[in-house]
């Protein structure tokens, strides 16, 4: 009975992948709108830190949810709907907020890093089969959040503390502002998208 459900389940996660890589593209536009409001809804879980402007949120882990369900490239699509859209002024960014001045501020490297990971995470499980086990994802969230997503995020920081706040600080502050904070509640997402992914996705190579 048991290898029965569990065949069943196999190939029904096969054959999601196999529908999701072969609809029609309006139907892969209406999936990358849903997806980008599901990265907006998780933004709004968000924990201010008294000493930095970027705040602990939610949407890092549906940007990795969005890339797996979406693919390779609709993804990364749906994420950069998600950011420009944001932008033009949609308030579904981190507490609501929207605008250009959001792309401009503090957090407006993250968002780039939003759309770098889903880009990255979304070939990498289409491509690499290998890559769908619980160790490989695990590493594979981490590179997404800790170097796709970080790096880029810290950067803008740093730029928007010397030329629109005229702050001086080294490299230990800027970690304490932007990344070293993070670092706990983001492997613990990491393995939860881990989880997530391993559950959701086919062993078998589902594309050409």
């Amino acid at each position: 009975m048991f290898a029965k459900l569990a065949q069943n389940y196999s190939i029904l996660r096969l054959k999601f992948f196999l529908w999701r890589s072969k609809i029609e593209v309006w139907k892969k536009i209406i999936l990358s709108f849903a997806g980008a409001i599901l990265i907006g809804a998780l933004a709004q879980l968000r924990i201010p830190l008294p000493w930095t402007p970027v705040p602990i949120v939610g949407s890092t882990l549906g940007v990795v949810v969005v890339a797996v369900l979406l693919g390779k490239n609709w993804g990364g699509i749906s994420t950069t709907i998600y950011v420009v859209l944001g932008a033009m002024g949609i308030p579904w960014f981190a507490g609501f907020s929207g605008g250009i001045s959001v792309i401009l501020g503090p957090t407006g490297g993250y968002l780039l890093g939003f759309i770098l990971s889903a880009f990255f995470i979304g070939y990498i499980i289409d491509k690499k089969p290998g890559s769908r086990k619980f160790i490989p994802l695990v590493l594979l969230m981490l590179i997404s959040h800790f170097i796709l997503m970080y790096l880029p995020g810290l950067i803008q920081l740093g730029l928007w503390l010397k030329f629109v706040k005229g702050k001086s600080f080294n490299l230990s502050e800027l970690l304490w502002m932007g990344a070293i904070p993070f670092i706990i509640g983001d492997t613990v997402k990491s393995i939860m998208a881990a989880i997530i992914v391993n559950a959701i996705t086919p062993k078998e190579k589902y594309l050409s």
